[in-house]
């Protein structure tokens, strides 16, 4: 009779203690940052919650015990702890008080991504794709057809990398014009415009544009990425104006141009100068690249703290482990600030330089974010060198802002406080 409450009391004892939670902690203690991003997607699509705990150890995640996702995040390599429910209930009266920058956002729907890309290859690799992959969050590849036959609506999320909606073909002719890759690029989508029923390349790319402002204004998630970002606004401020020179349409640029952009159909930028020199790598005065004076050994930009019970969106997009992100150069590295516009919320900046690199901005229903720069983890990449190898850079910060961006439309959305 002793024996069996012995074994009694030990049964109680051990369920009292027995794990409620797993912590997904993303501090400096994490080994895995990128694939952690990873299991809360993949833990979302099994149908399962998944609370971000925003501002508590570098952004954590919560998920409710489950024996098949502890043996997952083994498989994947990412650290956690286990929680029992006493641990639990302090740790959420923590974040639930008001004094404290913490909040709780569920995180529900695992959002459909679309990566706008081309099909052919080309000597570059893109940062978000490679991240994607590497956390192991499924997408899929779009281009320039499947947007103008409203395929976007099917997506929840859409990426713009190194690309130029303008229709010069990235400024390259000046330097690759009698490279394979480029003649290809310029074949195929004038092919491709003929195809779609444009006379130009540089109008197709517009309706291009057009088409992703409009699936943005109506709900969709915008995410980009170096030149997608300042090319993008250019050639919606340029709709219905020639800026493209002789090489790249066949005809003159329209030398009354600049005088000519609409500001006000852009979604960042305004009040910027056309860079009307074909043979520069560069489209506006938008990007500083050619103007900074920073080199990779003083390079970096500032997150801002927001509130994370009032400003809920910019908190989940700035979450990290480091606040101060070493920079990285791109065609369009990062945005002169006294060109973004004042409805614009600044995400990272280095002040000192005047140089905005991460925003954040509404239209309509959507939501946009504009991220300067190629890659995190390569300072300087040029057309041709090899894709940045991400096993050796799992705890980057600067990749760690493309997946808060992933992960922001799965968020239950909460009613404005007033």
């Amino acid at each position: 009779m002793k024996k069996y409450y012995i074994l009694l009391i030990c049964l109680l004892c051990s369920q009292g203690l027995r794990a409620s939670s797993l912590l997904i902690y993303m501090d400096e203690d994490q080994k895995n940052h990128l694939k952690a991003y990873g299991i809360a997607y993949w833990t979302i699509s099994k149908q399962l919650e998944v609370d971000w705990l925003l501002n508590y150890r570098g952004g954590s995640f919560l998920i409710k015990y489950n024996k098949t996702v502890e043996d997952e995040l083994k498989i994947r390599g990412v650290s956690y702890e286990v929680m029992a429910d006493g641990k639990v209930t302090n740790l959420l009266n923590e974040i639930s008080d008001p004094a404290v920058n913490m909040e709780m956002v569920k995180l529900e729907k695992t959002p459909k991504i679309a990566v706008y890309s081309p099909k052919s290859k080309l000597p570059w690799d893109d940062a978000v794709t490679l991240v994607l992959t590497y956390a192991e969050i499924p997408y899929d590849v779009i281009y320039d057809d499947d947007i103008l036959q409203d395929k976007l609506s099917k997506y929840d999320w859409l990426h713009l990398h190194h690309e130029d909606f303008t229709g010069q073909y990235g400024r390259f002719w000046a330097n690759f014009r009698y490279a394979t890759w480029y003649q290809e690029d310029v074949k195929n989508q004038e092919t491709l415009a003929k195809r779609m029923g444009y006379k130009k390349v540089s109008e197709m790319k517009l309706a291009v544009a057009k088409h992703i402002k409009e699936y943005c204004a109506g709900g969709g998630f915008l995410f980009a990425m170096c030149s997608g970002t300042d090319s993008f606004d250019i050639a919606l401020a340029a709709d219905g104006v020639d800026i493209c020179a002789q090489m790249f349409d066949g005809d003159a640029a329209d030398p009354n141009a600049q005088s000519k952009l609409d500001f006000n159909k852009t979604l960042a930028f305004q009040n910027f100068k056309l860079d009307n020199n074909p043979m520069n790598y560069e489209f506006s005065d938008i990007d500083v690249t050619q103007t900074r004076t920073l080199n990779q050994t003083n390079d970096y930009f500032t997150l801002f703290d927001f509130s994370a019970k009032w400003d809920l969106v910019p908190t989940m997009l700035t979450q990290d482990h480091d606040k101060v992100i070493k920079g990285f150069m791109g065609q369009t590295t990062a945005f002169r600030k006294s060109l973004v516009k004042t409805s614009v919320t600044v995400l990272g900046e280095n002040k000192g330089a005047a140089e905005v690199r991460y925003l954040h901005g509404e239209i309509g229903k959507g939501q946009f974010t504009f991220y300067g720069g190629h890659d995190p983890e390569d300072y300087q990449h040029a057309v041709g060198d090899p894709p940045t190898d991400l096993n050796l850079h799992p705890n980057s910060p600067g990749y760690r802002l493309i997946l808060n961006n992933v992960l922001f439309p799965a968020a239950k959305k909460k009613p404005q406080k007033t």
